[in-house]
């Protein structure tokens, strides 16, 4: 097997590997987020350990999603499905791996100006991406192209959707930080709980959304159906 028999096996394998650390890392927040939610069966110390145990664990999901950008494209290159110009791939690396790094520097200087920057760069970036996917799917099941296959186009529609999705949880959560300083301020009870708590039932609902577009996006990529 010379290296481009190679390249497109790997690229495969890379890319349902991320898959694996995305959907795997990301059940672990969610598990972590429920025990958050159970304040009679831990102390406020300990909730907040978890918590700092999920921000950790949140970083694989966020990493893979990233570099699924770049990845998905050059499965989809390497495979013969679309021929992606070569502009667009070497576009689709620098975005994922600059959209990498401002995950992890935002990470790495949470809580100051340079976090706050990375995350608004982070965000344009998201939906850009997203509504190239979302035309991308839409154009193909349309036209008939770029991507041939239509269960292509509904992968890459249903990505598109995926980066709706997950911009949700991350719009819908935002108030958590101005409510869990209540709750380390103000103590753990019913007035500074509550909203705390509804807040993370309403984000639940994006995340839910987010598990189930994953599962679909991965049978249409293992099956390959004749739509």
């Amino acid at each position: 097997m010379d290296v481009s028999q190679f390249a497109y096996p790997a690229m495969v394998y890379a890319h349902l590997l991320l898959f694996v650390l995305w959907l795997g890392a990301d059940v672990g927040v969610f598990v972590l987020g429920q025990h958050f939610r159970r304040r009679e069966a831990y102390t406020l110390d300990q909730r907040i350990a978890l918590l700092k145990l999920l921000v950790e664990i949140d970083m694989v999901p966020r990493s893979a999603w990233a570099l699924m950008v770049p990845l998905s494209l050059s499965v989809v290159d390497l495979g013969g499905w679309w021929d992606v110009p070569a502009w667009l791939s070497i576009a689709a690396w620098a975005i994922g791996l600059f959209w990498l790094w401002l995950v992890w520097d935002a990470h790495k200087h949470d809580m100051t100006p340079r976090a706050a920057r990375n995350r608004a760069i982070e965000s344009w970036l998201r939906w850009i991406i997203g509504g190239f996917y979302l035309w991308l799917g839409g154009q193909s099941l349309i036209t008939g192209g770029p991507l041939i296959p239509d269960w292509l186009a509904w992968k890459a529609l249903l990505f598109g959707l995926i980066f709706v999705s997950a911009i949700m949880i991350d719009v819908t959560f935002k108030p958590v930080g101005a409510q869990l300083t209540a709750v380390l301020e103000e103590g753990s009870s019913d007035a500074t709980e509550i909203p705390l708590r509804r807040t993370m039932d309403r984000t639940r609902i994006w995340v839910w959304m987010v598990y189930l577009l994953l599962l679909v996006t991965a049978f249409l990529g293992n099956t390959k159906p004749m739509l």
